[in-house]
């Protein structure tokens, strides 16, 4: 058997995966310029929000507040504003968050429908190759050729079936 790693030349798998990686990039930056104006905005400010420097700025910007404040300004002694403040910022994050989480799992539904197509069409390629290596391989006299789990083998699986299975298997 030929080591894989001892070939010369162009790798084709190398070149399809490499295509197909060129492909996704090529449509996530399409799917993010087709973003909405308060989509990016609030990607960008989920970006920031999940980031060091967020954590920076209201380090300072907290500390500032209540050292200030302690020390020698007092201009918010119960602290009321400042709990204000912070409470609003959160609602704003919040809601920032969510959006951002319902764009990704819109991508990631139109993702898993990918997977599920590919899938599917596998399935239905497989079951022809089935059939087509057991008809070789009956007309070439092989032992087993003609055994029932490979007439299963050639059977189209639906979609359907496997939910409904799945469904009555769940009920009981």
């Amino acid at each position: 058997m030929e080591n894989t790693s001892d070939r010369q030349g162009p790798d084709p798998l190398h070149t399809a995966l490499m295509r197909n990686i060129e492909a996704m990039e090529h449509r996530r930056r399409r799917l993010n310029a087709g973003a909405s104006r308060a989509a990016r905005v609030a990607q960008a400010m989920t970006s920031f929000a999940g980031s060091m420097r967020f954590v920076y700025v209201h380090l300072v910007f907290y500390g500032a507040w209540i050292l200030l404040n302690l020390g020698v300004l007092h201009f918010d002694p119960s602290f009321g504003t400042l709990s204000m403040i912070a409470s609003v910022e959160a609602i704003f994050l919040s809601t920032f968050v969510l959006i951002a989480q319902n764009r990704m799992a819109e991508h990631s539904e139109q993702r898993a429908e990918l997977d599920l197509q590919i899938s599917l069409l596998s399935e239905h390629e497989l079951t022809r190759l089935a059939g087509l290596v057991a008809s070789i391989g009956a007309h070439l006299g092989v032992e087993h050729a003609d055994a029932p789990e490979i007439d299963e083998l050639q059977r189209d699986v639906t979609p359907e079936a496997v939910l409904d299975a799945l469904e009555a298997r769940r009920e009981s």
